[in-house]
Parts: structure tokens; sequence; C-alpha cells
């Protein structure tokens, strides 16, 4: 009997280890993608500042750039909070966005439930990604484009009393009101909790529209889960 016929077996057991450790990476790598994406970034505002026409208007444009990206079987809702106003309650963040868990578009988990995500979540500058796998800018990137509008408190839920914190509930774009941002980097001005907190960091300053967004770090962004 030769040598070649005596490490055949063994040859033919190595190429099936192999063929076994290929289609294991391959079952890892499907778990990431647009598919199995139930967490995002938006890569866009409105353009509109804070005018995103209310909860209506933000959940339409998570689901044209999830749409976009390849996963719009799912249903997607923007992670805002409204306040109560005109006969009508507040709504908070938290219960808009389904039960989790969610991932982002490479298929790293943010969060396993919704009291994981209001508590200690895996959401940063490396995993808090947009719906397109892209890292948003942070504090230190130019332009910084970390404040994240959410208009609600640390725990997800809506403000309560008149001092506007959604920019009139997501409908205003000028001089007036305010907006509550989170920081997706989880950097501020120092290292205190509020510099930290991924949404419920400080209100805007200067109103509701583009320029008074950017003016302390930010671009309209918003997050978006799948609630399903």
């Amino acid at each position: 009997m030769t040598s070649t016929q005596i490490l055949t077996p063994i040859a033919a057991a190595l190429l099936m280890l192999g063929a076994g450790a290929s289609v294991q990476a391959q079952t890892q790598t499907s778990q990431g993608g647009a598919a199995a994406m139930s967490f995002f970034v938006t890569s866009a505002g409105s353009g509109k500042g804070a005018d995103l026409g209310g909860l209506e208007g933000a959940d339409r444009h998570c689901q044209q750039l999830a749409q976009a990206a390849g996963a719009g079987s799912r249903t997607w809702r923007a992670y805002l909070s409204t306040q109560a106003a005109g006969g009508q309650p507040a709504v908070n963040a938290r219960d808009r966005i389904g039960s989790g868990p969610w991932q982002n578009a490479k298929g790293e988990i943010i969060a396993r439930n919704v009291a994981e995500l209001h508590g200690t979540n895996n959401l940063n500058k490396q995993t808090a990604l947009t719906e397109k796998g892209a890292v948003v800018n942070g504090r230190g990137d130019q332009p910084n484009t970390h404040d994240i509008l959410t208009g609600s408190q640390t725990d997800g839920t809506a403000f309560a009393g008149a001092e506007d914190m959604t920019c009139g509930n997501w409908t205003r774009s000028g001089s007036e009101g305010a907006v509550m941002v989170g920081h997706h980097d989880r950097m501020g001005l120092d290292e205190q909790p509020p510099a930290k907190s991924w949404n419920s960091s400080h209100a805007s300053r200067g109103g509701c529209s583009q320029d008074a967004l950017k003016s302390t770090g930010g671009a309209g962004l918003l997050y978006c889960f799948a609630a399903d």
C-alpha cells in the first residue's frame, strides 16, 4: 500500500472538516445583512430639522430607508416619544418598537429586549450603524452628527409638562421649541451620565431648524427599530 493510499482517508476527513467550517462561516455571515437587520440609525434626516411630519412621517422615513436597503418587509418604527397635547395622550418611544431582540446590519446584537435597551445595552459608535451598515460620525469627526432625535427620557418615556421637548411633536422646523437628543457614540463634553446617554443627553438650542440641530452636533437623524 502506498503512502498516498494511506493518507487518502485522512485527506478526505480534512476536506470534510474544511467544508463544515465553511458552511458554519457562511451561516454566521448570513445572520447579518439587510434581511436580518432590525435596528439602524438613519443615514439622513428629513432635511427639515425636527419637522418629521409627526410620528407617521418619521415611521415612513424609517420604512423607506429600510426598503431601499432591502429590509422593507419588516414593520419599522422611529424611536420617538410625543408629549400630551390637543387632547391626545403622550406616546412613549419604548412602547413603539416591539420586544426585540434587535441587531444592526452586521448582525451585532444591540439589545435583547426593551429592559436591556434601556439598561446595559450594546449601542455605541461601532454598533449604531446606518441601514447601509456605515458608521455615523461622532464627537471628534467632521462634521459631528452624534445628536440623535428622541424626545425621550432615559427610560424611553415621554416628558410631562408644558416644556417642549419634541419640537411640537415632530412638526416644527423654526426657531420655536426644542428637542431632546441622545448621543449614539456615548460621548459628550464631560463624563457625566447625560453626556454618555444614547437617548436623553441634552435639548437642542436655538429651536428646531436644521441649523439649530447642527449647532450642537446633529443632523436630524433617528433611531429606527423593527417592531415585528
